[in-house]
């Protein structure tokens, strides 16, 4: 484990983090953090406080949206859309990347290319401390659930 201030993506996570007056702490691990069991492991927490950064695309809109899920929980697509106002798709690699300016496992709920709407999943609240990826499949930082959505914007919601 140790401290990873080198990479583009992942020092684009430390500046949002920053700019949001939060603790920039991030940190890196030899291995894999891509799953949540894998970062659950790593970090030596339980997989629910384990942020899933999951992408999807509005099927009306077009536009990108987040969604944060604890990381046993499903995301319910039927649910999900109720709460974001329109249908949803899983868009590809590609679309997640131009979005967010992160590759799939390390997306980030912070420091993306453009403004996205952000659903937290409200089962995470139930958290002092959750962990989210930071821009890269080996970084994560730590987070109070209910400042990280005060701080963004996010709208907590009923999603799994």
């Amino acid at each position: 484990m140790g401290k990873d201030k080198t990479s583009g993506s992942v020092a684009r996570v430390q500046e949002a983090l920053r700019a949001l007056g939060l603790d920039d702490s991030i940190t890196t691990f030899d291995k894999s953090t891509r799953t949540a069991e894998e970062a659950a492991a790593a970090i030596g927490c339980t997989v629910a406080q384990i942020c899933k950064s999951m992408v999807f695309r509005g099927t009306e809109s077009g536009r990108a949206i987040l969604i944060l899920a604890s990381g046993v929980n499903r995301v319910s697509e039927t649910r999900a859309a109720e709460a974001v106002g329109e249908n949803l798709e899983r868009p590809d690699a590609a679309f997640v990347r131009q979005e967010t300016g992160f590759a799939i496992g390390g997306v980030a709920p912070i420091g993306h290319l453009k403004p996205l709407p952000l659903f937290i999943d409200e089962d995470l609240l139930q958290y002092e401390v959750v962990w989210a990826a930071a821009g890269a499949p080996t970084a994560v930082f730590s987070v109070d659930p209910r400042v990280l959505s005060e701080k963004v914007g996010g709208v907590i919601a009923g999603i799994t």
